[in-house]
């Protein structure tokens, strides 16, 4: 086996078509990263594969940085259950690598009647996922823990917190390389195809004109943003197996001055379920962002929509009246890997072991958004028990 280290260009050329690990897992963000960090943990040699210059620069560098409780999701949902399981392994885990985070508290707030109507149905359901410690609260006892806050009833969510997503990664991948984990950045898989024992990986190395192919027993594509057109690649797919990818942005608004909040506040969440609305989180470092929205786009575009700031404007001050627009300062944003279009039903994870389409022990995740930082530990180990090997 290779040694733990960051494989570059030179390393891969140098290796030819007797090159074999038993788990090559594609993507190095928190999912990526978790997988193969529980690959290694079970004892087989694994590559991670990642086609950034380093881990972490996708969806998993632009999003709230929340732990998600695990609340809102259907009823035996992927999303909830790995949910609520991935939260407790992952402050778990951050005591055990001295990851910064604090579980900090949220309040999901009605501003009138009929939202108040609607958390009653929220704390139903986030009885169903196994949610037990939520805590209805009165308009005098949000004015009393939240004194900036317009509320005239709200649900407290002590087990909801807040990480730090660049030092979780980084401690998974010091855990990964410590149990024997091999690292390639720069490397963008092409083509996968199946052989007698396995899978033979093609892959591109960044200003290199030839690809290098590498044997696996075991394929996991955890690629994100990319894993349709990684799935796409897979020789014997079925096309019509892969779901169609929607760019969904959400940006974020930074507040200018002084943290008014104690916890997080997010309103009752909209009813279409693509998100959960214009929410104030509160990052380790005591500043307040809002956001983030969500806005179907056609590209992977990044900056900050401008023209979303009167929207965000009327849909905080609805919870925190004393708000001004100029007190919001565009900050930045995030795409989440949807595969449901504007008007569709919500989606759950999908992920999926390919023994149906004669590919086994190939894994394919799709539409892992949040809450999948959360629910990366969990996500983990369902992977690792889909694998037979």
């Amino acid at each position: 086996m290779v040694e733990p280290e960051i494989l570059s260009a030179t390393h891969l050329n140098a290796l030819t078509m007797s090159f074999h690990v038993t788990c090559v897992v594609i993507g190095a963000g928190a999912v990526g990263l978790s997988i193969a960090r529980a690959l290694a943990g079970a004892g087989h040699d694994c590559l991670l594969i990642e086609k950034q210059a380093q881990i972490g620069q996708g969806v998993s560098s632009r999003n709230s940085e929340v732990i998600h409780a695990g609340i809102y999701y259907p009823s035996k949902s992927k999303k909830a259950q790995l949910c609520v399981e991935g939260k407790q392994l992952l402050y778990a885990f951050c005591e055990q690598f001295a990851v910064p985070h604090q579980a900090c508290g949220k309040f999901i707030v009605a501003s009138d009647a009929n939202e108040a109507d609607k958390l009653t149905e929220i704390y139903q359901q986030g009885l169903e996922n196994g949610v037990n410690d939520l805590v209805p609260c009165s308009r005098a006892e949000i004015n009393r823990k939240e004194p900036a806050v317009n509320a005239v009833a709200a649900l407290y969510s002590p087990s909801t917190g807040i990480v730090s997503a660049h030092d979780y990664m980084q401690a998974l991948l010091g855990d990964f390389e410590a149990k024997g984990g091999v690292l390639s950045t720069h490397a963008e898989v092409v083509g996968i195809r199946a052989v007698s024992e396995g899978y033979e990986v093609v892959v591109s190395i960044e200003g290199e004109p030839d690809p290098f192919v590498i044997r696996a027993t075991a394929v996991v594509n955890a690629a994100g943003l990319g894993a349709q057109t990684v799935a796409r690649t897979i020789q014997g797919i079925s096309l019509s197996s892969i779901p169609e990818l929607y760019f969904c942005r959400g940006n974020y608004f930074s507040l200018r001055g002084k943290n008014p909040f104690r916890h997080l506040i997010y309103p009752v969440p909209p009813s279409s379920g693509a998100g959960l609305g214009i929410h104030a989180t509160i990052d380790l470092g005591g500043q307040v962002k809002f956001g983030p929205d969500v806005e179907y786009i056609d590209e992977e575009i990044y900056h900050v929509n401008l023209e979303r700031r009167r929207l965000y404007f009327e849909a905080i001050r609805r919870y925190f009246p004393d708000l001004k627009e100029d007190d919001l300062i565009p900050s930045y944003s995030g795409i989440r890997p949807k595969i449901q279009g504007p008007l569709d039903a919500p989606a759950d994870f999908v992920i999926r072991e390919e023994s149906a389409q004669a590919l086994p022990n190939l894994v394919n995740l799709f539409g892992i958004e949040s809450p999948g930082l959360t629910a990366s530990l969990a996500i983990a180990n369902e992977v690792n028990d889909l694998l037979t090997i």
